[in-house]
Order: C-alpha cells, then sequence, then structure tokens
C-alpha cells in the first residue's frame, strides 16, 4: 500500500488510501551556504517530487525546522514568494537540523487529479482538505497572543488562539486528532516547577470541558479520548502549536485512541511526574472503512512510566521503535476492539527523529535506518520532556484490513 523511495537529500513515500493519493516528502539541501539557496534546493526538490507522482500543486502541510530562530522572518518572506498562492499551512520549528544544514522540511501532499480534492487555503495558518466527505483541518504556527510571561498562561491563550482558528474553517477543538506542542527550554524551572509540567496544566485546564470524538469514537476505545499529540522542545523561548482537525457526517468513520500495552497511559501518570498528567493518547487511528490513519505520538524510551536505558542512546532509540511497534500492532488494534487492523513499522509512510544530543545523530540514524528502511525521515536536534531521555520518535503509519 506504501510506495517508498529515498536519495541524496530526499525520502519520500506514497499512499493511495480510498482512492485519493497522498504524498509524504522529508527534504535536506544538498548544495548552497546561505537560506536563501539551500531553502530552494529543498523546496525545489520536493516539488520534483510532487511533480513526479502527478499531484503538482498538492502540498497541504509543511513543517520547517531551523537551525536560527532569528531567520524564521527571511524564511516565510521566501516560501510565501515560493509558493504564491499555492500557500501551504506552515509551521517554523526553530530545532537545528542534524545533518548541519540550515534547515530542513517535511511536507505532506493529497492528489489533485481533477474532481479528486478540494484544497482551500487560508493562508500559511489554515488548509482545508475535503475527499470522501471528509474535511481535514491543517492549523499551524499558533502563538500565543497575550503579554502574560509564564508558560501556564502563554499555553493556555495559545490552546484558545487555536479554537478560534478552527472555528473560523468551521470545526470545534473537539474534532481535533493530532496536535505538535512546542515549547523553548521544556525541561527547564518555571517558578516552584517546571516548564512542561506547566504547559501540560494549561493543557489540562483547557481540555476539562472539550469532549474529544464527538459521535465517532470506536466502542472499545479507553475511557480518557484525548488527541494523538507530542510535547517537544525548541530553541525558542516561547509556546508554539499546531494540529489537525477532522470533520465529516459520515458515520462509518471511526476514532481509535490507542493506549500502549507495555506502557502507563500519559493521562494516568503518577504525581510525581507533575500535579496533572499530560493529555494525549499514545496514538490516534482514524478508521474509514478498511483503511486506518494512524497518528503516532511522540515515542520515548518509556515501559510502564519510567526512563529506560539511562545514557544509552541506541538502547533507548531501540526501546522507542519497539514502543511504536507494539502499540501500532495488529494485536494492539484487537485488545481495542478493531480486529482485523493493525501496522507494523514497515506501514510507516512518514517519520521525525528529535534528538537531545547531537552527537548521538549518527548512532540514533544507525538504528533507526536498520529498523525502518527506506523512509521520509526528519532528524532535529530537540530537548525531550525528561532530563534523562535522548531521543523521541513520532509518525504516521496505515493500516488496511
Amino acid at each position: 500500500m506504501i510506495r517508498k523511495e529515498s536519495s541524496a537529500g530526499i525520502g519520500y513515500s506514497v499512499v493511495e488510501i480510498n482512492g485519493v493519493r497522498h504524498v509524504f516528502a522529508a527534504a535536506v539541501p544538498r548544495t548552497g551556504t546561505d537560506l536563501a539557496h539551500q531553502l530552494h534546493d529543498a523546496l525545489g526538490t520536493i516539488e520534483a517530487v510532487i511533480d513526479e507522482e502527478g499531484t503538482r500543486g498538492s502540498i497541504v502541510k509543511q513543517s520547517v525546522f531551523l537551525r536560527d530562530a532569528d531567520q524564521i522572518g527571511q524564511c516565510r518572506r521566501l516560501i510565501k514568494a515560493f509558493y504564491g498562492r499555492e500557500l501551504p499551512a506552515t509551521t517554523y520549528v526553530p530545532q537545528a537540523p542534524c545533518q548541519g544544514k540550515l534547515l530542513s522540511i517535511e511536507a505532506c501532499g493529497v492528489g489533485r487529479r481533477p474532481g479528486e480534492v478540494e484544497i482551500e487555503r487560508r493562508g500559511e495558518r489554515v488548509v482545508i482538505t475535503r475527499h470522501n466527505d471528509v474535511a481535514w483541518i491543517h492549523c499551524d504556527q499558533v502563538f500565543p497572543e497575550t503579554l502574560a510571561d509564564g508558560v501556564y498562561d502563554r499555553s493556555l491563550d495559545a490552546f484558545r488562539r487555536m479554537s478560534r482558528h478552527l472555528a473560523d474553517a468551521g470545526a470545534r477543538y473537539d474534532h481535533v486528532v493530532r496536535t505538535w506542542l512546542y515549547l523553548g527550554d521544556i525541561v527547564g524551572p518555571e517558578g516552584a516547577t517546571q516548564r512542561y509540567k506547566e504547559l501540560n496544566r494549561a493543557r489540562t485546564d483547557f481540555y476539562r470541558d472539550v469532549h474529544f470524538g464527538n459521535n465517532h469514537v470506536a466502542p472499545g476505545a479507553v475511557r480518557d479520548i484525548y488527541p494523538a499529540s507530542t510535547g517537544i522542545g525548541t530553541d525558542g523561548g516561547d509556546v508554539l502549536m499546531s494540529c489537525i482537525a477532522l470533520v465529516t457526517p459520515r458515520d462509518d468513520v471511526r476514532l481509535v485512541p490507542l493506549e500502549n500495552p507495555q506502557q502507563t497511559s500519559a493521562f494516568d501518570y503518577a504525581a510525581k511526574y507533575g500535579p496533572t498528567s499530560p493529555k494525549f493518547a499514545r496514538a490516534m487511528a482514524v478508521v474509514a472503512g478498511s483503511m486506518a490513519t494512524i497518528f503516532v505520538s511522540g515515542t520515548a524510551s518509556i515501559t510502564d512510566s519510567t526512563s529506560r536505558h539511562p545514557d544509552d542512546v541506541e538502547a533507548q532509540t531501540r526501546q522507542t521503535l519497539d514502543n511504536i511497534e507494539a502499540l501500532i500492532s495488529a494485536g494492539n488494534f484487537a485488545r481495542h476492539d478493531m480486529s482485523g487492523l493493525g501496522a507494523t513499522l514497515a506501514d510507516l509512510a512518514q517519520v521525525r527523529v528529535y534528538i537531545k544530543r547531537q552527537s548521538d545523530y549518527e548512532k540514533t540514524r544507525a538504528v533507526c535506518e536498520g529498523r525502518l528502511g527506506e523512509l521520509p525521515i526528519i532528524y532535529a536536534v530537540a530537548d525531550v520532556c525528561r532530563p534523562e531521555l535522548l531521543v523521541e520518535v513520532e509518525g504516521v503509519a496505515f493500516s488496511s484490513s
């Protein structure tokens, strides 16, 4: 079902889902020493792949990873000029690419054959795609507007702002199936506590009256329904968010929030990990007919609720991939009363690998390439939400019964 290719500077995969072609790409510049040249090299490489797949003009979402946060403004101007009216929803993430370049780009395109997909572009923050009677809302680059300094207040404001963007696009926050929460100095102190714990407190308070899933939650779902999510550090000092929401009248679309049998659910973490637990599912599967799109949350070397393999990045990477393998497996789908579905690591179409220490890149990459093979992968330097954790992995997988 998934066709994958990779060569110097580019990796991409192509997935046909219910008659619609999806292209996932990850590009690292091959030439150029300044931002403009490296950016155009990476964008040109992605554009060539999109053209080759017959889906020109289909890119709806992208994330740009930047070594220097001060270059975000220049990068935004260059990207707007490159895409013109076909601008994707874009998040600019201040995380250094591990390959030593000024930037790297992850992009997602959705087929453009006549009548196949409707794409509504509302600037760089919101793009809506509609196909098979399903609307996907991509909401990116959400910062808080408040003048308050604290992580709690700024995070709560960003959640509210994201909710307003979704409302303008005809969606509610309870339609969200996937979030990304970026936070500068994520494990740093915040008063008497920690910055990540304050982000989790804000998320808990904002989610208190949000009932995710509407009428689409599968009958065998766990008791607590939350989106898949990644909470990860950045070089910037602020809060940055993005999300994907789903709106459909179809009664055969089901949401399956997956929990890992090898891990304590994040929302059940003990108080020693924070006064309020992180409110997210280990993965969210969107099941339509015989197909499932599986959004895998940021995953690390944790079993039960304990960090494993301290100061051994290779063992942590292997454990992290073991956790993902168990999470998306057919056996785990069966535990969630969804027999007939399930995936393996070979069914991942796109992956991000966050590495705490640049010096661990080669070891981490070797483990990932050995287990994952050819795949569009972004490697970025980022602090993980616990000081002892050295690597975190997220991705998108697909299953068919």
